[in-house]
């Protein structure tokens, strides 16, 4: 085991993280469900606003596992032409796929968020952080349609990955941090003492402690970071 939980990842990330501490164009984004717990400790630490981000590959019909493109939450679609021709995949399937994965995608975020919106994400530097990845599929899916809101610069930060993962998931953002990149990966939970699932409610309290915390902060001091604009 190299972490004792998910708090401990995220406290351990952050200090690799450092060189971003109280820069105020940076925001965190946590994949759900997991991911946002460790993402609330590299936020803490980074004096960073937190918010999730939520994406999903797109499945070409019949054959799911194989995508021919992302979406997010709330917008952001990037799709993969090749694939589109090679599957023979209409317009009508492609719109139709694509509304029905955003308006689940739309849900979960109003569970997390509540009536808070996004935070914005164009031109600044966005730290995406989960628990861990293993085949990099999902991943690569949160990238490609992150990269449609067109951050500054985007930083993908995890606890560990398999080093064949990190190789090819580095070639597609400005910087990727992992704290542990074994050649021998099985499960992101073998690396972790507890692992235990987080939970909904978990996700939308990390999220609302965490703007009380900024707002606190903002108000304690003229040059604190608060709630991005």
């Amino acid at each position: 085991m190299i972490f004792d939980d998910r708090v401990d990842a995220g406290r351990q990330l952050a200090k690799r993280l450092g060189a971003f501490a109280g820069r105020k164009d940076a925001v965190v984004l946590g994949i759900p469900r997991g991911g946002v717990a460790v993402a609330f400790e590299v936020a803490q630490a980074l004096h960073a606003p937190l918010d999730v981000f939520l994406s999903r590959k797109l499945g070409v019909p019949g054959q799911e596992e194989l995508a021919f493109g992302a979406v997010a939450a709330g917008g952001g679609r990037t799709l993969d032409e090749q694939v589109i021709r090679a599957a023979a995949i209409s317009a009508e399937q492609i719109e139709r796929i694509t509304v029905e994965v955003k308006a689940t995608l739309d849900r979960r975020a109003g569970l997390y968020r509540g009536e808070r919106a996004p935070l914005p994400v164009a031109g600044r530097t966005v730290i995406l952080v989960d628990d861990g990845i293993a085949t990099g599929a999902s991943m690569y899916a949160a990238i490609q349609a992150l990269r449609q809101s067109q951050p500054a610069e985007l930083v993908v930060a995890v606890p560990v990955a398999p080093a064949a993962t990190c190789a090819w998931l580095q070639r597609t953002v400005d910087e990727l941090i992992c704290l542990h990149a074994p050649k021998e990966f099985y499960a992101v939970g073998q690396f972790y003492a507890d692992f235990s699932q987080v939970e909904d409610e978990q996700v939308a309290e990390l999220l609302r402690l965490r703007l009380r915390r900024a707002e606190r902060a903002s108000a304690s001091s003229d040059g604190g970071f608060g709630r991005a604009d």
